[in-house]
């Protein structure tokens, strides 16, 4: 490990490419940090510590809304926005047909979704606001329309901040920096939760935390299993044949991971659980009976841990399948592999290659999903036993925390591999 962090500083490229992503990490703590005045702080800590739907809110603002700073919202309604977009590549032809224009479709893409945060930022942001103003907490006094207004340009100007952190660190930086600003958030949380735990602690709850920490080293070690395994397809690379022989033949493998999607899958089902219940917000309120009663229908439904657990259950699995089938294509990888001259032993090259990739992904995917999910819902499975609400979002927290270090770590190897190629 030493001597990988030794090589990492000695080249300058990848040495200023952590340091800026630190930086930049640095510059989102310190916004997320900027409180909005007017807020009780005490009341809001209070209303945190018991209520679970605002906790699963605050892990997409990287620790913001419980301390209601200038970035209230976060990177969510950016993940909102990408995952209506991602859902109308399916549902529309012509962003179907941009998707598949490259480099340049990519970025229309990303220049669409960054418009769709705007709207979705406000409409996030006010319904926050009417939740907290509707809470038995007295957080947020009644306010004027002026106050309204300017406190909604606040929230939404923090969310194009924080974005723009995100994607300068995808761009400049090491790693996915919207996954990244996810995991400093949920990190920052960990020495709260630790003093708290260690404050109350007495004799009586030992058994429970000795029983927490030996599932969490499980969950860690089998998130790592299942996120660093792979299906290795052989590939033969044809040879031409000369006087009887076949000279230049080599053969290969072609990895395909257990979990393509990575920690996509638990942020977008996070994300679609988050939205109808801040819709319900908005409108619970309304002058219509039938809406007002439709909204507190909708809220109290998303509360009810079984429908929650459910649901969450088969989003992950949804965006699971979703989005490997967005970043994973077995058409083009057996025309590329076609194009090369390689092929898979014993399988015909065209249509039946492309059947054949198509069957191993979504085996090894309905594997990964499960696994997945499973992780996702396990703090739910074992609250009954260990009773400890402020852990209930661990195996969540645990997961994107240990699926963001790896993807992170890999992009590091990466790119100290290239280094050594460019250095032959």
């Amino acid at each position: 490990m030493w001597q990988q962090v030794i090589q990492i500083w000695r080249h300058k490229d990848l040495r200023v490419r952590i340091l800026w992503t630190l930086s930049l990490l640095v510059l989102f703590r310190i916004v997320s940090l900027i409180p909005i005045p007017g807020v009780d702080a005490a009341q809001l800590d209070q209303l945190f510590s018991q209520n679970q739907f605002l906790g699963l809110i605050d892990i997409f603002s990287g620790g913001s809304l419980s301390n209601f700073s200038i970035a209230l919202m976060g990177v969510a309604p950016y993940i909102n926005a990408s995952i209506i977009m991602q859902l109308m590549t399916m549902a529309v032809p012509s962003v179907e047909a941009l998707q598949k224009e490259g480099d340049y479709g990519r970025r229309k893409i990303n220049q669409y979704t960054r418009y769709l945060t705007v709207p979705l930022s406000i409409m996030q942001a006010y319904g926050m606001i009417l939740l907290l103003q509707r809470s038995e907490f007295k957080i947020l006094e009644n306010m004027g329309l002026y106050r309204l207004l300017a406190l909604l340009l606040i929230v939404t100007a923090g969310t194009i901040l924080v974005m723009w952190i995100g994607e300068l660190i995808s761009e400049y930086g090491v790693g996915n920096g919207i996954s990244l600003i996810i995991f400093l958030g949920i990190v920052s949380r960990f020495p709260s939760l630790f003093t708290e735990t260690a404050a109350s602690f007495d004799m009586g709850k030992l058994s429970r935390i000795l029983a927490f920490v030996i599932i969490a080293a499980l969950t860690i070690y089998f998130i790592v299993y299942v996120m660093e395994g792979q299906r290795n397809i052989p590939i033969s690379y044809a040879g031409r044949g000369r006087a009887n022989r076949l000279w230049g033949s080599s053969t290969s493998n072609l990895p395909l991971k257990v979990n393509q999607a990575g920690v996509i899958p638990i942020i977008f089902a996070l994300s679609l659980l988050v939205f109808p219940s801040m819709i319900a917000a908005l409108f619970a309120g309304a002058r219509s009976p039938w809406l007002a009663q439709s909204a507190v229908w909708v809220k109290n439904l998303f509360e009810n841990q079984v429908f929650y657990g459910v649901l969450y259950f088969l989003l992950v699995i949804f965006f699971t399948y979703f989005y490997t089938w967005v970043v994973f294509k077995p058409a083009n990888v057996a025309e590329n592999l076609q194009k090369s001259g390689a092929f898979i032993p014993g399988i015909r090259p065209g249509r039946q290659t492309v059947e054949f990739l198509s069957f191993v992904s979504n085996r090894i995917t309905l594997a990964g999903s499960l696994f997945l999910a499973l992780v996702a819902l396990l703090p739910i499975l074992i609250q009954a036993f260990i009773k400890m609400p402020s852990l209930t979002l661990g195996g969540t927290s645990v997961l994107i925390v240990v699926s963001v270090a790896l993807e992170t770590m890999r992009q590091i190897r990466a790119q100290l591999v290239m280094k050594k190629y460019e250095d032959l």
